[in-house]
This record gives C-alpha cells, structure tokens and sequence, in this order.
C-alpha cells in the first residue's frame, strides 16, 4: 500500500490520476480553485502552488495549479431569453385568504414543465400562526428578486436577471456547481441528480430557457414564470390552474394584475387595501412576488366532487389583460 501511495505522489502519476477523476467544481474554500478550471493534459512543471477542487460525485483533491486549464464556457443558448420583455415588469399576488392548500397550481406547473411527482417548483406549506387560530396555507415559488443572490455568485453567467423582472436558468450553461442553490435564502431551486423521465412528445425539441424543456441532468431548475406563455399574452401555468383564483399575475408597470377567472384589478390598491407583504423583505433581496394575509378567509370549505373538471387537469389557458405586449 505504501508503494502505491508513493507512485500516487509522482506528478505524473498524479496527473493522470486526476485527469480521470477530476471535473469542474465550486471553490470550497479561500484560495482554491475557481469554477472556471479543469484538469489540463499538458506536462508542467509544478508551480508550487496547491488548488483543491472538488467533483461532482462530491470528492475533494489537491493538485499543482500548473496541472489546470481554463474550462471553455457554452456559448448563450438564447439571446432573445436573456433580455426578456421590453417595458414589462412581471409581478406575482398570491392570495393566502383564497388559498384552500388544493395544490393545483404545483399539478399545473409539472404538468407545463414535465417535471416528475417529486419535483415541485410551487410548494405549498400548510401554516399555523398559533393552536388557537385556524390554520392556511402559503404556496412558494421563485420569488425572481430585483436582488438575487443565485445571479451573483453564478461563475459562467448561467441563471441571470431579466429587464422585464424574470429570473431565469441556462441550463445549456449551467455545471452543475449548485452555488446559486446556496446562495438563494429561499431554497426555491432543484438540482437534477438523474436523468429526467424521457417525454416522446419532447424529442427533436431545440431548448430554451424561457421553456425550460428539455430538462437536463446534473443542472438545476426552478419556478420561471413561464415566460413562454407570457409571451403569447397568456397567464403562467399555476395561475390559470389556480381553482380558487388566489393568484395573481401581470404587469407593475401598467399597475395591473389579473387572476384564473379573468378578474384584473390594481396591482398597487390590491397591496394597499389587503395589507400586502413580501415574504423575508428584510432579507433585501426586492422578491417579485407579494403575498395578502389570510386574514377573513374567504373561501368555504371545498367539495372536491364539484371542483371544475378543467381546472383541475390541464391547466386551463387564460390570456393576460395587461395591454399590447411589446416582443
């Protein structure tokens, strides 16, 4: 065994040992290696100075930094996906004196995006401020911050800021690193571990961003406002799967949002008169999407034998009534 430690030590036996296990990976700590590196096949000479990484697999190794190379990043999958909407900036109102927990806004959303039973990008929490009040409900998607964490600490420009107010993902960039679902204080993004299940109705499909399809492994996915549908004036997947009508999409600036049943009301007098909040304000991350209190529960205990047959399957497609949309 000692022997073998010893060959191990040899830069070139180091070198070719690394070369087969060592991948792009996220600095662990100060002075190690940045994520832009990988292995080179090149013979140097040791510089003397030491960079641990760290694999995908979740193994760490030290090497000579002469032993790396730039790691070359993919080009921009979509140049149109990266600047989003000219004049638009999309605003969410989730209404939690509506919300009645029914969770058909996450079944519309996997449904849009093909995600499995396991991969929901809403969330939907059941809450309770004390045992003696009555208990509702808080569904959490990405909350696409004016001041995003994830965007920041991103080492090839992968998940990026929109003008129009969308946070969204490269998946065709993305390595894998996870940092930005480190950085994010809300834990609203999912990392592939496994190949996603194969959709027949998806192949021969060139991807996008802005759909999100097809998913990839060894990346990560979110909640992205759908900004397919935004584009063809149509709402996002969860509100129009939404049957209690508790959320709310549209424009800040036109000042108007509307809900599943067609309902546009004032962005600005809705926060007003409901006492609208953003979840972890304090945080400064300037989240896009507002929540009302549930306070006056507005909605009666639900028959699920009566509940609209088309709402609760494929989400039904309601158009935005925000104006012209400018593409």
């Amino acid at each position: 065994m000692e022997k073998e430690n010893n060959n191990l030590e040899k830069p070139s036996n180091r070198r070719n040992f690394l070369k087969v296990g060592l991948i792009a990976g996220g600095s662990i700590a100060a002075g190690t290696l940045a994520i832009s590196n990988i292995l080179s096949c090149n013979k140097k000479e040791g510089s003397g100075v030491k960079r641990t990484v760290f694999t995908q697999d979740g193994k760490v190794y030290t090497t000579d930094q002469s032993h790396l190379q730039d790691f070359e990043v993919p080009p921009v999958s979509n140049d149109e996906a990266r600047k989003g909407i000219p004049n638009k900036k999309f605003v969410m109102v989730i209404d939690e004196a509506k919300c009645d927990g029914c969770k058909k806004c996450t079944e519309a959303c996997q449904k849009m995006h093909y995600t499995e039973s396991d991969r929901e990008w809403i969330k939907v929490f059941k809450m309770q401020d004390a045992n003696a009040t009555a208990p509702y409900f808080f569904p959490k998607p990405c909350f696409h911050c004016d001041n995003p964490p994830c965007t920041k600490v991103c080492p090839v420009n992968a998940t990026f800021k929109r003008q129009d107010g969308i946070v969204l993902i490269d998946n065709v960039r993305c390595i894998g690193c996870r940092s930005c679902m480190v950085a994010c204080p809300y834990s609203t993004r999912f990392f592939n571990w496994s190949a996603p299940i194969e959709q027949p109705e998806l192949e021969g499909m060139t991807y996008s961003p802005e759909k999100g399809i097809p998913r990839r492994m060894g990346t990560v996915e979110k909640c992205d406002f759908c900004p397919d549908m935004i584009r063809q004036g149509k709402m996002p997947a969860c509100v129009s799967g939404c049957p209690m009508d508790a959320i709310y999409f549209g424009d800040q600036n036109e000042d108007a949002v509307t809900n599943a049943s067609g309902v546009t009301v004032k962005f600005s007098q809705l926060l007003e008169d409901n006492a609208g909040y953003r979840h972890l304000e304090e945080l400064g991350t300037e989240p896009r999407v507002y929540y009302l209190p549930p306070k006056n529960r507005k909605y009666p205990k639900p028959d699920m034998n009566n509940i609209d047959k088309k709402k609760a399957g494929k989400p039904v497609v309601k158009d935005l009534d925000m104006g012209n949309m400018q593409m």
